[in-house]
């Protein structure tokens, strides 16, 4: 196989032309040949360097309003021959057809089209023919040919031309090619992901990776496909792991149930929260969160729907916490936190959360829309005789919306917008309420008119009986069991009030 290539010449045609200068510059140099297309044969030109049109070998125009411009055996022959082969080499002698050993390609912007929201003719136009046949093909060809595939390449394939003075090593060719597959692949899924309505395949794509230290574990390897810096600024702190990944996911969940509420505190645990409060101030709201579990919050994930000001973050600072996330910080606040080098320090930007879920299962993917079912007041459907008061609703969906984003089955107990405590991940309901009693005893809260909220039925009776005796005095929970009426009997006996949803929030 051969190893290093000298380029005599290239093929150009992108969309985006920022950043291509310096290349164009350093083609000129080098006395590489170039052939291009329309808008960047201008930009070429432009440069006052010479370019051959693609139109010039073929003798074909650009046609149907640019949608054929490259497509032609005298482009794809100079790009797909084998300069090994006689039988390759004759007829692009016979047909001159001019050999080309560099590929530059950006394709359409067909995402960005489809996420500004435009119409569906101006879509269909960003889906990219001749530029993804290009790519393809001088790809496949590696072993002649460099593809560069995407704008973001530009820096990198321009310092291996310039330290090399144009020669190209058979690695490079090969990495740049696998890089020209990942663009072709990736925007070939986003295609499908919007032509699609039937669901009858699964294809996702993520062209930006973080490389994590390691998995779940130290001996597993870990990576995260995706764009933190579309959802995050980060301000400070070691990177971000695996496991710091999955609370700070959980994190980002649960508190956008409390967007644009009053001053609300998190603080997570392996995914879960064990402090939770909503109050007038951020540090009331931070200080009575983590009196609900100041053991768990040690290492955990703290979250606010508000700016952090300075006397939370004097709070804060006490305590020894892997991430903090908020929508802003006051400049003095933030030099506070940044007083422990390792803490990470988040802005959450305001974007959109993703509408659907996947998860890896057997040899396969579990595919579901998000649960996006948040509890409101209308839903409620008062199934006691004691109706339950406006300050109980309050605390009822308060309870709720956190139950909904704790690991099933779990039971919430919640007291003036304050998490008591939860049961969460246990086999049984039973097993999550004496759970939440045990940890709210003892972190000594007086459950005393606490509310309590399910994310699944009560199959029976148990439930209610326990957290009356706990001095639970109203309940939320969705309802649709069977067995429905003796719950209900056993709260109308004792003085209990009850709301059903009718929306089951399991969380596996």
């Amino acid at each position: 196989m051969s190893t290093n290539k000298q380029a005599k010449s290239a093929l150009i045609s992108v969309f985006h032309k920022d950043g291509l200068e310096p290349i164009v510059r350093k083609f000129n140099e080098l006395g590489i040949t170039i052939y291009t297309t329309g808008g960047t044969e201008k930009f070429i030109r432009d440069l006052g360097i010479d370019c051959v049109a693609v139109e010039d070998i073929t003798s074909y125009p650009s046609i149907l309003g640019g949608r054929v411009k490259t497509l032609h055996p005298k482009v794809f022959g100079g790009i797909l021959s084998r300069r090994d082969n006689e039988g390759d080499k004759a007829q692009l002698a016979e047909f001159e057809i001019p050999e080309m050993d560099i590929v530059i390609v950006d394709l359409y912007p067909f995402e960005k089209t489809v996420a500004s929201g435009a119409p569906e003719q101006d879509i269909i136009e960003k889906i990219d023919i001749g530029g993804i046949s290009l790519i393809r093909a001088a790809a496949k060809n590696f072993k002649d040919v460099i593809c560069v595939s995407s704008m973001e390449q530009y820096d990198e394939f321009l310092n291996i031309i310039s330290v090399d003075n144009g020669n190209t090593s058979i690695e490079d060719r090969k990495r740049f090619s696998a890089k020209a597959f990942a663009v072709s692949s990736h925007y070939d899924s986003a295609i499908y992901n919007y032509m699609n309505e039937e669901e009858t395949n699964f294809r996702q794509s993520f062209d930006k990776v973080t490389p994590l230290r390691y998995g779940e574990n130290p001996h597993q390897k870990g990576a995260f496909y995706g764009d933190l810096e579309a959802m995050f600024e980060k301000l400070h702190g070691k990177e971000l792991s695996f496991n710091n990944l999955l609370d700070v996911d959980a994190a980002v969940n649960l508190i956008n149930e409390f967007k644009g509420e009053a001053p609300t505190f998190a603080i997570l645990k392996h995914n879960n929260a064990c402090g939770f409060a909503q109050r007038d101030n951020l540090k009331d709201a931070y200080v009575d969160a983590l009196a609900g579990d100041p053991t768990s919050a040690f290492g955990g994930v703290l979250i606010a729907n508000k700016t952090i000001d300075v006397a939370t973050a004097e709070e804060i600072h006490k305590l020894f916490c892997e991430v903090v996330i908020a929508p802003a910080y006051d400049a003095d606040a933030l030099e506070i936190l940044k007083g422990k080098k390792n803490r990470v320090i988040l802005i959450l930007k305001d974007v959109e959360l993703p509408k659907i879920s996947y998860r890896t299962a057997l040899n396969g993917v579990l595919f579901q829309d998000a649960n996006l079912i948040t509890d409101k007041r209308e839903d409620l459907k008062n199934v006691t005789k004691k109706v339950v008061t406006d300050a109980q609703i309050e605390d009822l969906l308060f309870a709720s919306k956190i139950c909904k984003h704790t690991k099933s089955n779990t039971i919430i107990l919640v007291k003036n917008k304050t998490l008591c405590a939860g049961g969460t991940g246990q086999t049984s309901r039973v097993d999550a309420l004496e759970q939440a009693i045990a940890k709210a005893n003892h972190f000594k809260f007086d459950l005393k008119g606490a509310v309590m909220a399910s994310d699944a039925f009560f199959p029976f009776p148990d439930c209610v009986e326990i957290a009356h005796k706990a001095g639970i005095e109203a309940v939320i929970q969705p309802g649709g069991s069977i067995k429905d009426q003796l719950s209900i009997d056993y709260c109308d006996q004792n003085g209990i009030g009850m709301v059903m949803t009718g929306t089951r929030h399991f969380k596996h």
